[in-house]
């Protein structure tokens, strides 16, 4: 029997290296696994995303698609081009149709979220955004050292002005993984969005947004086991 493919996507800023420490956990369970090299050239469009998507899953014929953040847009459109048997959400923005990644934040309510959030922290809710913060509090200090020595890039304009272009969310089993310790999406915010868009459960895991960095192993297992639904509430335009 033929092992099964991850394709992993990456979140805003399209680094496949977000998948670094998944990759080879997934290949010794005997698996396959593939991060996405995102288009995110300067008018990069969801269309590019999905066809990124589409040719790093180039000959795979079961396909377990895992999308991180902002991965939540462009993910789903690759969902009916491939033999994609689950589709799994990691700390993901989950879209409406026609909404733009630009109105998604304030549509869920995330500035609200995440202010609450750092109020319960005892962070100061009005301090500007810092990386370290927000990002990489709880990823091992080597790691944040080699990050932040490469630098990011961050994702094309013009992929927040786009209209999510699906209907419907895709009828492919759906799981929903959020780390309980995310401070750009809060757990609450996740769990409220995945039951209002998709009437799906959250699967809480330890971890802040960077779960793939900071979790590797936890985040490996529940990829492996996490079985998913079929949405029974498609999202509302």
């Amino acid at each position: 029997m033929a092992a099964t493919t991850y394709v992993l996507v990456p979140g805003a800023g399209a680094n496949p290296a977000y998948w670094q420490r998944i990759v080879p956990l997934l290949v010794a369970a005997g698996q396959q696994a593939v991060a996405v090299d995102l288009a995110n050239w300067a008018g990069a469009t969801l269309g590019d995303q999905r066809d990124s998507i589409i040719e790093a899953a180039h000959g795979a014929t079961d396909v377990v698609l895992v999308a991180q953040s902002m991965g939540g847009f462009s993910a789903p459109l690759a969902c009916e081009a491939l033999p994609v048997s689950r589709l799994i959400l990691v700390n993901a923005m989950i879209p409406t149709p026609g909404e733009t990644a630009g109105a998604w934040w304030d549509e869920v309510g995330q500035p609200d979220a995440s202010r609450e959030l750092a109020i319960r922290e005892g962070r100061d809710p009005d301090a500007e955004f810092d990386l370290a913060t927000i990002f990489l509090h709880d990823l091992p200090a080597d790691l944040v050292a080699e990050l932040m020595s490469h630098g990011e890039d961050g994702p094309a304009d013009s992929l927040f002005s786009e209209p999510f272009p699906l209907a419907a969310w895709p009828a492919v089993p759906t799981a929903v993984l959020s780390g309980r310790d995310d401070r750009l999406f809060p757990l609450s915010l996740q769990r409220r969005v995945a039951r209002d868009r998709l009437g799906l459960p959250v699967v809480d895991l330890p971890g802040g947004h960077l779960v793939a960095l900071s979790q590797p192993e936890v985040l490996t297992e529940h990829l492996l086991s996490v079985e998913g639904a079929v949405p029974h509430q498609p999202p509302q335009a």
